[in-house]
C-alpha cells in the first residue's frame, strides 16, 4: 500500500511538471503583466548572433544590459511560467502568515494600507537633487522675477513605519535640509508650506503609493492660502467605474481588495483645456481635458489626472478669477493635485524634471513673474528629481 502510494505521488507529480512544461512551451506569451504594469519578456531570437552575444557587466560584477541568449531566455521563462501571478500570491501568503515576514519584495502591510520599506535617507541624492533644484532657481526663477513657493509630500511610510516597528529614512532630517537648503544662501528665500498637518494615512490608497484626490481638498486650501489665491468650493466627487488596483497591489502579491477612484469635477475644470509641449514642432499642441477619460481603458487608472507622467503640460483656464500663471515642477503627486488650484491662475504650466532636461527649460518656457511652486514627495527625493 505504501509503494502505491508512492507510485501516485510521484506520478502526480510528472503530471504537474508536463503540465507546466507543455503550457510554457506551448501556450501563447503574455505581454503584460497587469498586477505588475509591466511589459513581459518574450522569446528571445535563437541565431548565432544570440548565442555568442555576451551580456554587459558593471564594476561590481552584476549584469549591467542582458544581451546574450541564455541571459534573455531565462528572463522569458521567469515572466512567461504558467500561472506566475498566483505562485507570487502563494508565495507572498506563506511568506506574510506563515513566516511571519513583515515585509515582501520591500512592501509591507499595516491597518489594510500597503507601502514601501524606505530607509535609509540617502543624503548624497537629497543634496544632489537640492543642488539641481536650486540652479533651476538661479537660472530660471530669479532671473524672471517669480515668486516661489515650496512643499514636500510625505510618503505612506511617513505615516505608518516607524510607529509600527519598520525602518524608515529620517524623515525630519529630510525635510530640514530641504528648509534650510532650498533655496540655498545665494538666492532669496522661499515660502515653505508643511502638508504634514493636514494629511494623513486616510489621505492615501491603500493599494497605490499616491494620495487620493477628494481627501487632499485641505492640502490645496494651505497652498492656495500660501500663494494668495483661492480654492474652488462647488467640487463634485464622480465614481470611476472600472476598480482600482494601485502599484502596490502587484508588487505585494497578496488577496488585496479593490478601491474606488474619484474625480473631483466642477464646470470650471470642464472648461480648461491642456495642451502639451510637442518636440516635433517645437511648440504646444492641443492635448485634451484635465481628467484623461480614455485612460479608464489602460493599467492605471491613476494616469486618469492629467494623462499621468508627461515632461511638459499647460492647463489654460478661460474662467480664471485673476490675470495670474503658475509653473509648477512636480512628480505624480502633482496630477492630482494641479486641478484643485486652477481656480484663479489663467494657466497652470507642469513641469516633470525626471522628463526634461532641467539646462533647456528656457527653451520651452518663459519665466515672468508667474508664481512657483516646487512639489516633491518624500520618495523621489530620496532618489533623483532630474533626468
Amino acid at each position: 500500500m505504501k509503494k502505491l502510494f508512492t507510485t501516485i505521488g510521484i506520478a502526480a507529480l510528472v503530471l504537474v511538471w508536463l503540465g507546466l512544461t507543455a503550457a510554457a512551451w506551448f501556450g501563447a506569451p503574455e505581454e503584460m503583466s497587469v498586477s505588475e504594469r509591466r511589459k513581459l519578456a518574450q522569446a528571445p531570437e535563437l541565431s548565432i548572433e544570440t548565442l555568442l552575444a555576451e551580456d554587459d557587466y558593471r564594476s561590481d560584477g552584476t549584469i549591467r544590459k542582458k544581451n546574450s541568449f541564455m541571459s534573455l531566455f531565462e528572463e522569458y521563462s521567469l515572466d512567461q511560467f504558467p500561472l506566475r501571478d498566483r505562485f507570487r500570491q502563494i508565495k507572498s501568503v506563506f511568506t506574510y502568515y506563515v513566516m511571519q515576514q513583515k515585509d515582501n519584495n520591500e512592501i509591507f502591510v499595516e491597518d489594510g494600507y500597503a507601502a514601501k520599506l524606505l530607509y535609509p535617507l540617502a543624503e548624497d541624492k537629497l543634496t544632489a537633487n537640492l543642488n539641481i533644484l536650486n540652479t533651476v532657481v538661479q537660472q530660471q526663477i530669479v532671473r524672471g522675477k517669480c515668486k516661489l513657493y515650496v512643499a514636500v509630500v510625505p510618503d505612506k511610510s511617513y505615516y505608518l513605519a516607524k510607529e509600527n516597528g519598520y525602518l524608515a529614512m529620517d524623515y525630519e532630517a529630510l525635510f530640514d535640509a530641504v528648509e534650510k537648503k532650498f533655496p540655498s544662501d545665494r538666492i532669496p528665500n522661499a515660502t515653505h508650506i508643511d502638508l504634514t498637518d493636514v494629511l494623513s494615512i486616510d489621505s492615501y490608497y491603500r493599494t497605490d503609493t499616491h494620495w487620493r484626490q477628494e481627501k487632499i481638498l485641505p492640502v490645496a486650501q494651505k497652498i492656495a492660502d500660501a500663494m494668495g489665491v483661492t480654492v474652488e468650493q462647488d467640487f463634485r466627487q464622480e465614481l470611476v467605474e472600472r476598480p482600482f488596483y494601485g502599484v502596490y497591489y502587484g508588487h505585494a502579491a497578496l488577496p488585496m481588495e479593490a478601491e474606488e477612484l474619484y474625480l473631483m469635477t466642477s464646470p470650471l475644470l470642464d472648461e480648461c483645456v491642456v495642451y502639451q509641449y510637442n518636440d516635433d514642432i517645437q511648440n504646444w499642441k492641443e492635448h485634451g481635458k484635465v481628467y484623461d477619460m480614455a485612460k479608464q481603458e489602460g493599467n492605471d487608472l491613476y494616469e486618469m489626472f492629467l494623462s499621468g507622467n508627461l515632461p511638459l503640460l499647460r492647463i489654460e483656464n478661460p474662467n480664471a478669477g485673476t490675470d495670474k500663471e503658475l509653473i509648477i515642477f512636480r512628480d505624480s503627486f502633482g496630477s492630482s493635485l494641479t486641478p484643485l488650484l486652477m481656480k484663479d491662475y489663467k494657466s497652470v504650466t507642469l513641469v516633470d524634471l525626471r522628463l526634461v532636461d532641467y539646462k533647456k527649460l528656457g527653451d520651452y518656457i518663459q519665466f515672468k513673474g508667474q508664481d512657483v511652486l516646487f512639489l516633491y514627495n518624500t520618495q523621489v527625493l530620496n532618489q533623483a528629481v532630474s533626468k
